[in-house]
């Protein structure tokens, strides 16, 4: 039996609006790539504190060519990145976009951010491909751009949090970093955390693993850079597998939703922990419920997990595929199936909650 369609009524000012929306959008993913091309050619560094530059005085400091470099001043002053002067022709970055976009240091350093967006929609295809046939995509088949991105995105926010809040928050924890714990950073990545922890706490030693080969090798190169190969090593190895016993904390950083079996994550954290130690699970802020994740950051979360963490999960054994967006409830069900008894929400930040998992 055919369905008769109903016509529906438009409203042609909600589609109007609806069109230049769309208009903006594009802008900004067009910006994701403008974005990545400043930062790697240097120009928001040159433009840092340097006031008014003109397209030519900006090209002869950073080695490129004018021509290019003042579409991009364009693109950069349409969208509100940089400000221009009508009657000089010049352009400035405002103090407060310079922190962001070239302060390393900064806790809302944010080239990270945009690099690995734009390593996640260069793969877009790949995810196509996946959603039509169930399949996944595995971490360690992105480009490179999604793996230094990554880090580059999280790290400030480690740099930011971890010792002056994150770990303080734990009951117990920081006093036993300080006599010589032994920690487990399960999904380390390029090392970041593990690093930080080691140079924070000298008498702590810091074993990190993760399953993706070239990641534990840039980890032991950052490492050896930072003066703490002693004391921060690392080994191919997923969250199952792990080596050692009896940690006294055992920390994830944004990556137990990735995993394609977190149940059994958890059960081995258990078999791995001290009878007193601490399981340190850090993921991405989100509500419970679809209508709490409905804001900015929400829907980058949602971009991510649709791209990235969704098919990471799917590329494994169980994929049960928590998504970037689990929520509270959810992490913690995974935690009371793998046997951890306590279980709370630590502290949190706009970006991140801290969550706290007890034997």
């Amino acid at each position: 039996m055919t369905q008769t369609l109903q016509p529906v009524a438009i409203d042609g000012a909600k589609l109007e609006s609806f069109v230049f929306k769309v208009v903006d959008e594009i802008g900004a993913t067009l910006n994701t790539a403008l974005v990545v091309m400043g930062d790697r050619l240097g120009l928001y560094r040159a433009l840092a504190g340097a006031g008014p530059l003109s397209s030519t005085e900006l090209a002869e400091r950073t080695g490129t060519v004018e021509r290019y470099v003042r579409e991009w001043l364009n693109a950069q002053a349409a969208g509100g990145f940089v400000e221009y002067d009508p009657e000089s022709g010049r352009y400035t970055l405002p103090a407060e976009q310079a922190v962001a976009l070239t302060d390393p240091d900064s806790p809302v350093y944010l080239p990270g951010f945009f690099q690995i967006a734009l390593g996640s929609v260069h793969d877009a295809e790949r995810i196509v491909d996946a959603a039509r046939t169930g399949g996944g995509v595995g971490w360690h088949e992105h480009v490179q751009d999604v793996h230094e991105g990554c880090e580059r995105f999280f790290r400030p926010g480690y740099n930011a949090n971890l010792v002056s809040s994150w770990l303080p928050a734990l009951e117990g924890v920081v006093a036993k970093l300080e006599k010589g714990a032994r920690v487990a950073d399960v999904g380390c990545g390029h090392g970041a955390s593990s690093v930080l922890m080691a140079n924070a706490y000298p008498e702590a030693s810091i074993h990190g693993s993760d399953y993706h080969a070239g990641s534990i090798e840039t980890a032991r190169r950052r490492a050896e850079e930072g003066g703490v190969a002693g004391r921060a090593t690392f080994e191919v190895a997923s969250a199952q597998t792990f080596t050692g016993s009896g940690y006294d904390l055992v920390t994830m950083f944004d990556c137990l939703h990735d995993m394609g079996d977190p149940i059994g994550a958890a059960r081995h954290v258990r078999e791995a922990i001290a009878p007193d130690g601490t399981w340190m699970i850090v993921e991405p802020a989100a509500g419970d419920r679809i209508e709490d994740n409905i804001n900015p950051i929400g829907r980058a979360y949602y971009g991510f997990s649709t791209l990235l963490c969704t098919p990471a999960s799917l590329s494994q054994e169980v994929g049960l595929a928590l998504g970037a967006q689990a929520g509270e409830a959810r992490i913690r069900d995974v935690a009371t199936a793998g046997g951890f008894t306590r279980f709370r929400r630590a502290t949190e930040t706009p970006f991140n909650i801290v969550y706290e998992a007890r034997p």
